[in-house]
């Protein structure tokens, strides 16, 4: 009796050990995938991040005095009306 349970208990260990072996490989494997998906993720966040700065300030730029002034005066050839040629409606 025992030795047909050490018979069949050996080799049924024995592929316990290689399916443990095999999940270990395999979890590291993915553990090594995740890890540069996450790095490649990371790496677009950043370039989002810079890029939204770059926005922020274009936005703060275009938002400035001086640029208002220019673009009204230059580009849109606006100017400030005479006090003769300002109309308020009546009451």
């Amino acid at each position: 009796m025992p030795s047909t349970l050490l018979w069949l208990g050996l080799p049924l260990l024995w592929c316990a050990v290689l399916a443990s072996a095999a999940g270990a490989i395999y979890c590291k494997y993915r553990a090594r995938e995740l890890f540069v998906q996450l790095e490649r993720l990371n790496g677009g966040r950043d370039e989002l991040e810079a890029e939204w700065g770059r926005l922020q300030i274009e936005q703060s730029y275009w938002s400035t005095y001086a640029y208002v002034d220019y673009t009204a005066t230059a580009r849109l050839k606006m100017r400030i009306p005479a006090s003769q040629e300002v109309e308020v409606p009546p009451p």
